[in-house]
């Protein structure tokens, strides 16, 4: 059976035909206004309750459920009802609190550094399934209030466009989430972005770039020999145009590979090119890719040498590396297909 979120409100009425007509209210007001499991929807009667978690059980088993940073990352592996496995990663910082929601079951596009790349595709997620992540993470967030989706998890969410864009259109239109709350980000699908930019939908774009020169990318994010620098530069001017809305650039800094100076200098091109923010990335170390992440000096140097290009940048704050936090490493251990790694509470 889909999940529960897999229904718009008129579709839920045919679910509750012989019920008041306020109760098809009263389930919508608790599952998306409160964002509550359906056994906690105590507003309707508990035969309804009961029937309506045996018509629509969670489309989510957790596997594994692990936090670090004192409590403030939290990282669960969810099994979906084919057996295959998802991540979510709930954040909390001082001014918001995100959770990094997983679009597909594994993910095709293969870049190099990636442990879900690594890992390959495994399926699509409907609509109820990434809902459910969201709703999910925003019960174990209580009583702080969930104020960020971000569509960095597992997966291309541009290679799941239909479910992509029906999860935006629910989370603002049902939810309340404003634009610059929710973020879809890409490594660079190109046709993709040019049909999003026309979708009129309140999001936040972000490019995982990674090089700003052919060859490098190529080897980086192997979809670049498809979708080439410039041809992706075509497809982001398109969107800022279309949009009126910045994007930015993820740049997941990788030890004498792209944190060079001249890398620097590509980069800074690239970015001033389309007025983009540069959100770089210590990298997380992943099995199979036999590389490091940029020392702190050296993240701190290549922000400084953007800085003074005039790009408009910051260092993302590392989160979870005791937990497996990189995309698809826990649900690697979880499976079995790695070592586990020690996690530490704090």
């Amino acid at each position: 059976m889909p999940s529960i979120y897999q229904y718009s409100k008129e579709e839920l009425r045919s679910f509750l035909v012989g019920e008041p007509s306020y109760r098809v209210e009263q389930l919508w007001r608790g599952l998306w206004s409160e964002a509550r499991a359906l056994a906690e929807i105590t507003t309707i009667p508990k035969s309804l309750r009961a029937r309506l978690v045996e018509e629509f059980p969670s489309s989510l088993t957790v596997r594994n459920d692990v936090a670090s940073d004192h409590g403030a990352t939290r990282k669960w592996v969810f099994q979906l009802e084919d057996g295959e496995t998802i991540e979510t990663v709930l954040m909390h910082y001082d001014d918001r609190v995100t959770v990094c929601v997983s679009s597909q079951a594994g993910c095709a596009m293969g870049c190099t550094f990636c442990a879900t790349g690594q890992a390959g595709f495994s399926g699509q997620l409907s609509v109820g399934q990434v809902i459910e992540q969201v709703m999910f993470a925003t019960r174990a967030a209580a009583p702080s209030r969930l104020s960020n989706v971000v569509f960095m998890g597992m997966g291309e969410p541009l290679a799941n466009y239909a479910t992509t864009v029906e999860v935006v259109r629910r989370l603002h239109g049902y939810r309340g989430l404003s634009a610059r709350h929710l973020t879809v980000s890409t490594v660079g699908v190109a046709p993709a972005i040019e049909r999003l930019a026309n979708e009129g939908l309140p999001l936040t774009l972000a490019v995982s770039l990674h090089a700003a020169n052919d060859e490098t990318r190529n080897e980086l994010v192997p979809l670049n020999r498809r979708y080439p620098l410039e041809r992706l530069r075509h497809a982001c001017r398109t969107w800022i145009e279309v949009t009126g809305r910045r994007l930015s650039f993820e740049w997941a800094l990788i030890d004498g590979v792209n944190d060079t100076e001249t890398a620097v200098d590509e980069l800074a091109d690239y970015a001033l090119d389309l007025s983009a923010h540069v959100n770089l990335i210590p990298l997380n170390p992943t099995p199979g890719y036999l590389v490091r992440g940029s020392t702190t000096q050296r993240v701190h140097e290549f922000r400084d040498g953007l800085l003074g290009r005039g790009v408009n940048v910051t260092v993302r704050n590392t989160r979870g590396r005791s937990i497996a936090a990189a995309c698809g490493q826990l649900a690697q251990v979880t499976n079995g297909k790695r070592r586990s790694i020690p996690v530490r509470s704090g």
